[in-house]
């Protein structure tokens, strides 16, 4: 639990400024980039004006500036961009990657790449094939976590993705190969369970235990694909336990848009999750209240923290404080427990462009401040 009732983090990707994009693309920054990146600046102060990559880039001689350095800055901005918002938990925006599969994908032997499918709107990722037995090529995120932490003011957690989605979103080759006979529904089960847990144990687990060796102390799972097959939470929960068991940290999973209930009480099995991080403000309306599933978690007898989503990211409109507190005030009513809850965002703001953003992450800080004063008061 929190010394302080709601305290806020992140909880994904931040959408990459103009600047970065172009830089890191070797592209010359445009007048629309250079006066971003200026904006910004004198907001955050993530920019050094002594450091010759910055001067560069203001004098409008980007071009010569090493892409690394784009990386860098754009590291510097998402850390200075939640800590400035106020977050009392938070990471780079994973300003240096570029979605959460592929980059992981590649630090592992035993996947072959296959081309680019279709995973929502107009949003592709490029889908590898396990034609072998999972093999870490070597611990990753570990540069990027080094970085972060030698430069965070607030609390650093990351953000990794978990063993379920990695299996899920790749073909099953060499897994079903391995089952013999007819490669029905059950074959298929048990060779996507050998594959999750390969995963979670020769790829992930190793991971995390070098990133806790480096200091990692907070470290969110992602597993926006647990919902697909609501039947497999099981297999959620198990994968995650092969990654964490007996390694120390705080763990939390966050799952996005997915109906919760179908992933009861399987998912509860998951035994080092010390937060739940999920999405709620998306299914919250004036017709129907996106917080009250909350009281399964009493239900179950289950007390663990949860990582609150009060803002949607989906939408440009930008929530009210007093939207935020009450989202706030619901959830603790029917948790019967307001210490448990960590306030966040539904999901990672990379859908929504820095300034909607932004606005979004100051009624979230502000909207849970009025709820911590009410609850305080009440206590009084």
């Amino acid at each position: 639990m929190s010394a302080r009732l709601f305290p806020t983090q992140e909880i994904g990707s931040l959408a990459k400024p103009r600047w970065q994009i172009q830089g890191q693309h070797s592209t010359p920054l445009d007048e629309r980039a250079r006066a971003e990146f200026g904006r910004w600046n004198d907001l955050l102060h993530f920019a050094d004006a002594g450091d010759p990559a910055v001067h560069a880039i203001v004098g409008g001689n980007g071009a010569a500036v090493d892409p690394a350095e784009f990386r860098r800055l754009g590291a510097l901005f998402g850390l200075r961009y939640f800590e400035t918002a106020g977050l009392d938990r938070v990471y780079d925006g994973e300003a240096r990657r570029i979605e959460m599969y592929e980059y992981p994908i590649r630090q592992m032997h035993g996947f072959d790449f296959q081309g680019h499918v279709r995973s929502f709107d107009n949003k592709y990722y490029l889908k590898a094939a396990v034609t072998g037995e999972v093999r870490l090529d070597h611990p990753y995120h570990v540069d990027e976590f080094d970085f972060v932490r030698e430069h965070a003011r607030a609390s650093p957690k990351l953000p990794i993705t978990g063993p379920y989605t990695l299996a899920e979103w790749s073909y099953n080759e060499h897994y079903l190969g391995k089952q013999t006979g007819w490669k029905g529904r059950e074959a298929r089960r048990r060779a996507q369970r050998e594959f999750v847990v390969d995963i979670a144990r020769k790829a992930i687990r190793p991971t995390l235990a070098k990133l806790i060796e480096h200091g990692c102390r907070i470290i969110q799972i992602d597993e926006p694909a647990a919902g697909t097959h609501p039947e497999e939470a099981a297999l959620v929960a198990e994968g995650f336990n092969a990654a964490t068991e007996g390694l120390d940290a705080v763990f939390s999973m966050h799952i996005c848009f997915s109906d919760y209930r179908s992933l009861l009480p399987a998912l509860l099995e998951a035994k080092a999750c010390k937060q739940w991080a999920w999405e709620f403000a998306n299914r919250d309306g004036p017709e129907r209240d996106g917080y009250e599933i909350l009281r399964l978690f009493r239900e179950y007898g289950d007390d663990r923290e949860i990582g609150l989503g009060v803002l949607d990211v989906h939408r440009d409109e930008i929530e009210t404080p007093e939207v935020v507190a009450d989202r706030i005030r619901r959830a603790a009513h029917h948790l019967g427990d307001p210490s448990k809850i960590w306030v966040n965002p539904d999901c990672g703001l990379r859908t929504r462009s820095l300034d909607v953003a932004w606005k979004k992450l100051a009624s979230l800080v502000e909207g849970a401040k009025r709820a911590r004063a009410e609850f305080a008061g009440r206590a009084a």
